[in-house]
């Protein structure tokens, strides 16, 4: 790590860096009227594009950390919303997903990375290792005990991605009119739900799990 730049006051570790990497790119999304890239960052720390991309190779990957940084109040909002319900495995991945979509309006860390204008760029992003590890939190914050339920690790791995891939397919094209709220529920449950049932879960050998009686 080089010393020169930040301000004079270069971190003493990477993690640190990091961490003042992720703080200032919040601070140019709070105060940008467009979109915010490295460039900004790197003049908000006083250090060169180079520096911001030994850290985060892209744009993308920078405003997807940024995101996951900031989103543990969304979070908690989704588990406290979805949290007293009890419903079928499916049924809460497609509420959350519901929810999830109908909060990028509201949400300026989840809409800045999701935008249309950057759609190409999380197009490759989609299942990148951030993205997953948001999928799979909205997941965790579920009230329920997927390992009970069935559900293998290989099989909330795959579910994650093929849950991002909707989400991103929404995200790109909501279609015309947009699908929201009921009307997006019932296009899930009769698409998506079926889909996701413990009987289709492999095991480590690649074998289905036996189906319930």
């Amino acid at each position: 790590m080089r010393s020169h730049g930040w301000g004079g006051n270069p971190p003493a570790t990477d993690k640190e860096a990091r961490e003042r990497i992720l703080d200032a790119t919040r601070r140019c999304i709070d105060v940008a009227t467009g979109a915010v890239g490295i460039v900004a960052v790197a003049e908000d720390l006083g250090v060169t594009r180079q520096t911001i991309y030994r850290y985060f190779p892209s744009t993308v990957e920078l405003l997807q950390a940024a995101m996951l940084s900031s989103v543990e109040p969304f979070l908690d909002r989704l588990s406290a919303e979805l949290g007293q319900l009890r419903m079928a495995p499916a049924d809460l991945v497609i509420e959350a997903l519901v929810t999830t979509l109908d909060s990028l309006l509201d949400e300026p860390y989840l809409a800045l990375v999701f935008e249309p204008g950057r759609g190409s760029a999380f197009s490759r992003g989609v299942t990148s290792p951030n993205s997953r590890a948001f999928g799979r939190a909205i997941l965790d914050r579920l009230p329920l005990d997927w390992a009970a339920e069935g559900f293998t690790e290989e099989y909330m791995d795959e579910l994650v991605e093929h849950t991002l891939r909707i989400f991103q397919s929404f995200v790109l094209d909501p279609g015309s009119p947009p699908r929201r709220g009921d009307d997006l529920r019932r296009y899930l449950r009769r698409w998506l739900a079926p889909t996701i049932t413990p009987s289709e879960c492999a095991d480590r050998s690649g074998a289905r799990a036996p189906e319930r009686s």
